[in-house]
Formats: structure tokens, sequence, C-alpha cells
């Protein structure tokens, strides 16, 4: 059986997806530490899928390759 093409375009989409997905979710009824829980993994999880989500990706050989520009956009 063959192996499904990997189009590294459309998966980078779905991580941005993922990651506006993240920022617009709705805070669920809950208080105190588990709140604080819930907002610190909001924030890791949408880093996580921002920063795979704005890489550029190459497939060679076999190897996928996800280059992301951490630099500060304002130089500092």
């Amino acid at each position: 059986m063959k192996e499904p093409e990997l189009d590294t375009n459309a998966m980078l989409a779905r991580f941005r997806e993922r990651a506006e997905a993240v920022r617009s979710r709705n805070m669920p009824p809950i208080g105190g530490e588990e709140r604080q829980r819930f907002l610190d993994q909001a924030q890791v999880d949408f880093m996580d899928f921002a920063i795979i989500g704005d890489a550029e990706a190459t497939l060679e050989e076999g190897i996928l390759t996800l280059r992301t520009d951490l630099s500060s956009s304002d130089g500092g």
C-alpha cells in the first residue's frame, strides 16, 4: 500500500487553525488553581501550534524539516 503524500502547506495551515482555536477557546466554568492550570496550558498550546504554524516546511529524501524564525520581529 502506497504511503499518503504529505501536504506540508495543508499541515502548517492546520497548525495555524489549531493556534487560533486555542486563542479563541471559551473558558470552562472552573476556578482557583484549576483555572490557572487551564490558562497556563492554553498559553503553551497556543505557542506550540503557532510556532509550527509559522514554520517553513521542506520534505527531502523522507526527512521533514521545519524552520521557524524565533528572533524578535521588533529587533529586541
